[in-house]
């Protein structure tokens, strides 16, 4: 595992230095997006709506709408913000474990001691196990302040981020507020129901059977070999990098005349970035995110430069014709 922040406890007057690790991962089988009648994979842009420019992501600001003004906020003026800076896990109180309310919980963390000498890391946690109650901390991770909750598993102090009050909705549904009767009998039944289904918990006798079945549906289509070649899933537009540059048709001709005659590598367009879909936008990236089918705009180009050709078309014939009308009207007068 890797690190992904540093800080420290501040515990009254002791200080815990820690490293931060998320203490869970996402196991699901990765998919993208392909075009189903050929298999080449689909990407997105950010695009400008106002330059219509492609941008690179270290181009990009965040803003905030507000009756119809926007407020941008550079890079630099967020990390200004004292509580982004801030590397201190603040202890505010300690709690009884029994009044966290589960749907509060968040992400979880593992807090490892980062000095030569765990002693007020230990010093901690053998409060925490004496007086069995959780801590209760706000930080600053991600550029969000946050309130978490600081508890023990297996002998390491775990964080658990929390969601703020006003992020957790109220349940309000009129059907329940109906008057239900429920004889003796019908509760009778419904307690003996769980009794027979009554077991200690244990996760792992549990498997994620859409997972198994997903992985299952891909292994057999590799073995009929229903599958394609990865490298043929990549258009012109990709180049050989796979940024899913946007160019016109006569380039991606010349490209592939190249790569039939082994000319060497196509020279990438410079005006041109994008991404795959799902990849690189996350809870930390930016908005103002305008997806387009990196497909798009060669199409657009194909209609602009079959337009051009027949306006040049016209203009030639156009030009043709009047040194023979001239010669006609020369002709005409000479006969008067």
């Amino acid at each position: 595992m890797r690190a992904i922040w540093k800080g420290a406890i501040a515990f009254g007057l002791v200080n815990v230095p820690v490293k931060v690790y998320s203490a869970t991962e996402d196991h699901d089988i990765s998919l993208h997006q392909v075009h189903n009648a050929d298999g080449g994979r689909i990407r997105y842009q950010r695009r400008c709506e106002v330059c219509s420019k492609i941008i690179d992501y270290s181009d990009i600001d965040k803003a905030f709408e507000d009756e119809g003004r926007t407020v941008v906020l550079s890079k630099d003026e967020l990390k200004s913000i004292p509580a982004e800076n801030s590397h201190e896990i603040e202890v505010v109180q300690f709690v009884p474990s029994e009044q966290l309310e589960p749907m509060m919980f968040e992400k979880s963390y593992y807090l490892e001691p980062d000095s030569k000498s765990p002693k007020a890391y230990v010093l901690l946690r053998r409060a925490l196990e004496d007086t069995d109650r959780v801590a209760i901390v706000q930080f600053a991770l991600r550029e969000k302040t946050r309130l978490g909750a600081l508890r023990i598993k297996d002998e390491v102090l775990v964080l658990q981020s929390l969601l703020w009050p006003d992020e957790v909705r109220d349940a309000s549904f009129p059907a329940l507020d109906t008057s239900i009767r429920i004889s003796a009998q019908e509760r009778e039944m419904s307690a003996a129901l769980v009794e027979s289904m009554a077991a200690d918990f244990e996760p792992e006798h549990f498997t994620d059977d859409y997972q198994v079945q997903l992985r299952k549906l891909i292994d057999a289509k590799l073995e009929k070999g229903d599958s394609l070649d990865t490298d043929e899933t990549f258009g012109a537009e990709a180049g050989e990098g796979g940024n899913g540059e946007v160019i016109d048709l006569m380039e991606a001709l010349k490209r592939s005349l190249e790569r039939k005659r082994g000319g060497g590598k196509p020279a990438a367009s410079e005006d041109a970035d994008a991404d795959d879909a799902g990849t690189g936008e996350s809870a930390d990236s930016p908005g103002g995110k305008a997806p387009a089918k990196a497909g798009a705009k060669t199409a657009g180009t194909r209609t602009t430069s079959a337009t051009t050709a027949a306006a040049k078309s016209s203009e030639t014939k156009t030009a043709a014709a009047k040194p023979a009308a001239k010669a006609t009207t020369t002709r005409a007068r000479k006969g008067a």
